[in-house]
């Protein structure tokens, strides 16, 4: 049975980069987003796409299977790959993981789709199909991932958001915030259960500012080798073939900030300062000012318990 490596956070957690990391670990395989714990097959994982007009959300999934099926990512594999795909419309997303564990075995694969996390019965059915998969809960600070979060939110189709509390009618537009507590507190429900030693959380600020630090340290609660070799390996997340812009009609299945320049930058990334965010917010009579105090209790607590201050 596969035991995966599955990261969990929300958008803008440097995820992309993250995943990319760990996954040049020489036992390890990091997949792009894939999509697949979204859906129960692929004819729903296509109808989604063609709905929401996404040629794909699902780039991800067909840079795979040009790279481990047809061996490179070109214009041509790719279409291949989407032909490949929609041959195989009747598989389960189950049978679809499966067959790319199989064909990147003996390697482990690591997958990363923050949208996975959107809906708590995403999670259940990703435990389902693999119980006993490692589960990495990625965070990231409240206030840069707010920014982040609403920038990235900016361009997207928002109508999953507007039918709940996150959704800002008046301003049109997604409070980053909102997002924020809502996939950490599905992440933090989900993973509360699990058997020790399962899960793992840690902050994404703290894997970018220390890899010497913390890259052992999730290599050892893998069991995979920690030497000097494989963490340098994992340093250079650039090496990963979806590392970069992918090419027609399959350009994502990353962060697009991260594949234009994937190389690690190093440096401590700096954690700003909840209090005075809130402070500042009142003060300029923002949004946040909408925040009851219940809400905002939540927001601290939540981010306390991450780590933050």
């Amino acid at each position: 049975m596969h035991k995966p490596l599955i990261i969990l956070s929300p958008p803008r957690s440097f995820s992309s980069v993250v995943s990319t990391m760990i996954g040049q670990h020489p036992q390890l395989y990091a997949f792009p987003e894939l999509y697949l714990f979204n859906f129960n097959n692929l004819h729903e994982f296509f109808a989604f796409g063609k709905k929401h007009r996404y040629g794909s959300d699902i780039p991800g999934l067909i840079r795979t299977i040009a790279q481990e099926v047809y061996g490179k990512q070109t214009v041509q594999t790719n279409l291949k790959a989407i032909d490949w795909l929609k041959e195989r419309s009747d598989w389960s997303t189950e049978k679809v993981f499966n067959y790319l564990l199989d064909l990147i075995n003996p390697k482990i694969g690591l997958e990363k789709t923050p949208a996975t996390s959107r809906k708590i019965h995403n999670l259940e059915r990703l435990y389902n199909i693999f119980p006993q998969a490692y589960f990495l809960h990625l965070t990231r600070h409240p206030v840069p991932a707010k920014k982040s979060i609403e920038e990235f939110l900016a361009k997207k189709d928002l109508k999953h958001y507007k039918k709940t509390g996150i959704w800002q009618a008046e301003k049109s537009q997604v409070n980053g915030l909102l997002v924020w507590l809502h996939y950490h507190n599905n992440i933090a429900k989900f993973t509360k259960n699990l058997p020790a030693g399962q899960t793992m959380r840690i902050k994404g600020e703290n894997i970018l500012s220390q890899p010497d630090v913390y890259l052992p340290q999730i290599s050892q609660w893998l069991g995979l080798r920690t030497d000097t070799e494989a963490i340098e390996a994992m340093k250079h997340p650039e090496n990963s073939s979806y590392a970069y812009v992918g090419s027609f009609p399959a350009r994502g299945g990353n962060d697009l900030k991260f594949m234009r320049n994937p190389k690690l930058r190093r440096g401590t990334v700096k954690e700003p300062s909840l209090q005075q965010f809130w402070e500042g917010s009142l003060s300029q009579q923002s949004e946040e000012t909408n925040f009851n105090s219940e809400l905002q209790e939540n927001i601290n607590n939540l981010a306390f318990a991450l780590g933050y201050q």
